[in-house]
């Protein structure tokens, strides 16, 4: 309809004005009547002539020859190339070497390469509580710019239960050795076969080590360089510092102790954590008494021996 309409008022107007009074694009208009030619199809290219200084296959294979000979099969393209020049004898060039080598899929590392096969991250498992717990310190801020506080925590990694807590001024061996002790005491003395931590100063210290060799605990530690072996306590200071109300910082020592105390109850009584099943903690995650102490399996055979390199990540 726009198309007659516009071929009648074209003559009695002009081409922009009747645009104009129909609402048509000029470009439009002209695309129409200056259609694009129909694109021609595409010829392949011929094939490229060959160079006038090419080998003729005669040559290439006295080339490929000489290369895979005894005396020069463990030498590369460019010493092969020397030593045949040294010997007055000109093939071809280097670059040309390595094209006939290609062609026949000789381009490769020659010598035998050693093949690691992939490594096994270490872990530990725990299939029930009081087998694995894992610590960490995290610092609280005080009343000062500069000024913090110390908070020690203990978890079992079944149960995610906070064994024991403690807040301190600092860090240091001997606090971290009096700290593991409360807490096997507030744990009733049962006490778990592996203790996890990361490479922090007063977990790698020598107090620390002998307390953990004398009470006959594996101590494991994460893997150098690698920030999320010690995922339970890194997840448990996070809801702690994210918890709605968190003040921030602290006045005195006497409020961090009171709130961590607040918190840890609500921790192991109220809160739902994922990995118990977004269910609270029952009251008591001891092992049952028995003959013997509860055992942990790692995915290797032996535990790693203690120190920074005899680490294991997150349990599972």
């Amino acid at each position: 309809m726009t198309d007659a309409a516009f071929t009648e008022l074209e003559p009695l107007t002009s081409i922009k004005r009747a645009c104009e009074l129909l609402g048509k694009s000029r470009a439009t208009l002209h695309r129409q009547r200056n259609p694009k030619p129909p694109a021609e199809k595409e010829v392949p290219p011929a094939p490229r002539a060959a160079h006038p200084a090419a080998l003729t296959e005669a040559e290439r294979a006295a080339v490929l020859a000489a290369l895979d000979s005894g005396r020069l099969a463990d030498k590369s393209p460019a010493q092969a190339w020397a030593v045949l020049l040294d010997e007055g004898c000109y093939l071809c060039s280097i670059r040309t070497m390595y094209r006939i080598l290609d062609d026949h899929g000789q381009v490769r590392e020659r010598r035998a390469q050693a093949a690691h096969p992939p490594r096994v991250r270490p872990e530990l498992v725990a299939h029930g509580p009081d087998q694995v717990w894992t610590w960490d310190i995290t610092k609280l801020k005080g009343p000062w710019r500069g000024t913090y506080y110390d908070l020690y925590v203990m978890l079992d990694i079944f149960s995610r239960k906070a064994i024991h807590h403690e807040v301190h001024y600092g860090e240091d061996g001997g606090t971290a050795r009096a700290f593991m002790k409360h807490a096997i005491a507030a744990n009733d003395g049962t006490m778990p076969r592996y203790i996890h931590a990361d490479n922090g100063t007063s977990m790698t210290s020598k107090t620390v080590a002998a307390l953990l060799t004398d009470l006959n605990i594996t101590r494991s530690h994460s893997r150098p360089h690698v920030s999320n072996d010690n995922p339970y306590s890194e997840a448990a200071f996070k809801t702690l510092k994210y918890c709605p109300v968190f003040p921030g910082s602290f006045a005195a020592l006497e409020d961090a102790r009171v709130f961590s105390g607040t918190f840890f109850t609500y921790y192991n009584s109220e809160h739902a954590t994922p990995g118990s099943g977004c269910t609270p903690l029952p009251q008591s995650t001891t092992a049952p008494p028995g003959p013997s102490r509860p055992t942990a399996s790692r995915s290797s055979t032996t535990p790693s021996p203690p120190g920074p390199t005899g680490s294991a990540d997150g349990a599972r």
